[in-house]
Formats: structure tokens, C-alpha cells, sequence
């Protein structure tokens, strides 16, 4: 029996299988509207036997977009379009995660396909916000959030959480990784306030806990919710994979179901990528927290996913580029793993044709 391909439940919401698609930016919205390109993008990994599947970072926020070309939920027209997603989604059998989000210092950037940099005001593009005033390279100088405006952050969150649960989606994500703002105040590297958003470790996890506090009383107690955070900033007086274990704890008290481990995007750092590198601090967090992980990075091949959960490192692994490379690996895995049509995995009658 695989362990990749049984099913997870997460208070009311089980997802099929524990390949799950991990939140990817598609720069292709307009004023924050996903649209076709978002359905297909999207409803590909349901159809292709995905067991839940996230949007991209969606900001909370016009200011909180990381491009003039991100999409967002803050609105109804918005709202709208992702319920249509949504839809879809779930007619495939799969479950719908969305990634709620804002860039903070990184807000206001290009496209990758348009170089390295900001967008300029007259652009498009706006002034960022963080912790601090302390830019990350090539990106502007951000504006440091009064604590007035980091209550609306916080509102903004609970708002958006709010519309998230309208629009049909099934579980929500805070995104706390990255170098996005959230990330900035929990880090060092970006956060030298001296209230009590900054300083010491409870300083710098309060925005974080805040957040996550509003998101769960938005929403009914049946709805999952999931943290992303960045384990360590691969950086000397960075955030660390011990602060990662001592939040993780924080976040299991405060009603959160799974974190979502990944690693670095705060700091320019010299990671040493290879095929699974992050794997070891979802192992980490989930022993040392006793809180439910899931595990991401060059995580490509079945026998490699179907291992990372059987032997207890994860409770499901996120994948990227492997999905965009092949819609169908959630299909195309479960057969070379054995698993039989109806156990966790379920080819759409249009495509029974090509099922080996």
C-alpha cells in the first residue's frame, strides 16, 4: 500500500492523495484577477491526480502583490474568478488550497521574464513596506510599518481569509516564507524594530501568531489552515532551523494543522541545493514540534516522494517544477508505484484510455 497515495485529513477536509501542488506565481493576473490561464494552469494538476492543490501567493492587499502582475483576493471581481477555479478544481477530485500572501519588501518587482528589479511608480509600481527600512538587494527601500498599519495587515489577512472560504476553497495557507513580509519579521536580517514586533524572538513572531489568530476566528473551526515558513535563512545570525521547531510549536497551539517547510528567499545566501534538501528540516520540525509537515524542494521522482512519507518525514510532499514539467506525475506515479485506479488516484474517464 502506498503511503504517498492514501489519503490525509486535515479536520474536515481529507484530500485524496499527499502530492500536493505547492503554491507557484504566475505573474499573469490583471489588477489582481486570475483568469483562463489560471483555470488551465490550475485545474491541469487536478486533472492530473493531484490531492490538493494551492494558488499561487495570492495577495491580501494591492500593496501586497510582489508584481503589478500578481493575483489577489481583496474584492469581488476577484472572488469571483477564483470560485470558477475552484469549481473546477473539485470536479476533478481534488482538493483547493489557496496561498494568502504579501510581498512586503519585495512588493513591487518585476516579473522574472522582465530582468531583475523594481517597477518603477510610473510603471505601475508602488512604494513596499516592512519590518524596517532595509531594502533586499536590487529591490527598493521598503517604508517600516507604524503599528497602526500592521493592524491593517493583520485585518487584511482575516478579510481576505473571509472571501478565500466564499470563493469555495477547501483549506488556507499563510504565507510565512520566502523573504515575503511575514518572513521579514520573523527574521533578524529584515527586522531591527525596537516595539514589540522586533527585538526578541516572541517580538518578532507576534505579527505571524496575529495573523494566523484572525485567519482561524474568520473562519469556521472546521478549516484547515497551514503556515509556510522558510526553516532556516541559510545565513549567519538569520533564522535558524531551532526557531523554526520553537515556532511550529507556537503555531500547533494556535490552531494550526500542517507547516509547510521550506527554506531560505530572505537574504542572498549560498543554499546547497541537491534533490531533496529541504527534506530533512520537515523531519525536523514535524519530530521536534509534533505538528503534521509537508516537504518541498527537487522533490521529482515517485519512489523518492513515496519515501519522504513512509518513513515518516513528512506527512505530504509539495512539488513545483516537476508538475510544470509534467501535469499527470501524480497519475504517472501512482502507476509506477502500483497503486491501482480508485485507491487514491483517479484517471478522468476522458484519459481512461492512456491508464497503463
Amino acid at each position: 500500500m502506498s503511503q504517498l497515495f492514501s489519503p490525509i485529513t486535515l479536520r474536515s477536509v481529507t484530500a485524496r492523495n499527499r502530492v500536493w501542488v505547492s503554491p507557484m506565481c504566475q505573474y499573469s493576473a490583471v489588477d489582481g484577477v486570475p483568469n483562463d490561464w489560471h483555470l488551465v494552469h490550475l485545474g491541469s494538476f487536478a486533472r492530473g491526480g493531484a490531492g490538493l492543490v494551492f494558488t499561487e501567493a495570492t495577495a491580501v492587499s494591492p500593496e501586497g502583490r510582489i508584481s503589478p502582475a500578481d493575483a489577489g483576493l481583496w474584492n469581488d471581481e476577484q472572488q469571483q474568478e477564483w470560485a470558477r477555479i475552484v469549481a473546477f478544481v473539485h470536479d476533478q477530485g481534488a482538493s483547493a488550497g489557496i496561498q494568502l500572501a504579501h510581498a512586503g519588501r519585495k512588493a513591487s518587482s518585476k516579473a522574472p521574464w522582465d530582468g531583475r528589479g523594481f517597477v518603477a511608480d510610473e510603471d505601475g509600481g508602488w512604494e513596499p513596506v516592512g519590518p524596517s527600512a532595509i531594502a533586499f538587494p536590487a529591490l527598493r527601500e521598503p517604508r517600516e510599518l507604524t503599528t497602526e498599519e500592521i493592524a491593517g495587515v493583520v485585518s487584511d489577512f482575516g478579510a481576505t481569509a473571509t472571501r478565500a472560504i466564499a470563493a469555495g476553497f477547501d483549506v488556507l495557507e499563510v504565507h510565512a516564507a520566502h523573504g515575503y513580509l511575514l518572513h521579514e519579521f520573523l527574521s533578524p536580517l529584515s527586522n531591527q524594530r525596537i516595539d514589540e514586533y522586533g527585538g526578541s524572538f516572541d517580538n518578532r513572531v507576534r505579527l505571524l501568531l496575529d495573523v494566523v489568530a484572525e485567519v482561524r476566528d474568520r473562519v469556521s473551526a472546521e478549516v484547515p489552515v497551514v503556515v509556510r515558513i522558510s526553516a532556516t535563512d541559510w545565513v549567519e545570525g538569520g533564522w535558524t532551523a531551532e526557531d523554526s521547531v520553537r515556532l511550529a510549536a507556537l503555531l500547533r497551539e494556535a490552531g494550526v494543522d500542517l507547516v509547510d517547510v521550506s527554506t531560505g528567499g530572505n537574504a542572498l545566501a549560498d543554499i546547497p541545493v541537491e534533490p531533496g534538501y529541504q527534506v530533512r528540516f520537515a523531519r525536523q520540525v514535524r519530530a521536534e514540534a509534533s505538528i503534521p509537515t509537508g516537504a518541498v524542494g527537487l522533490i521529482t521522482e515517485p519512489k523518492q516522494a513515496e519515501e519522504i512519507v513512509a518513513d515518516g518525514s513528512a506527512d505530504v510532499v509539495l512539488l513545483a517544477r516537476a508538475l510544470l514539467r509534467d501535469p499527470h506525475w501524480a497519475l504517472r506515479a501512482a502507476h509506477e508505484l502500483g497503486v491501482e485506479v480508485g485507491e487514491g488516484i483517479d484517471w478522468p474517464k476522458q484519459y481512461q484510455r492512456a491508464a497503463l
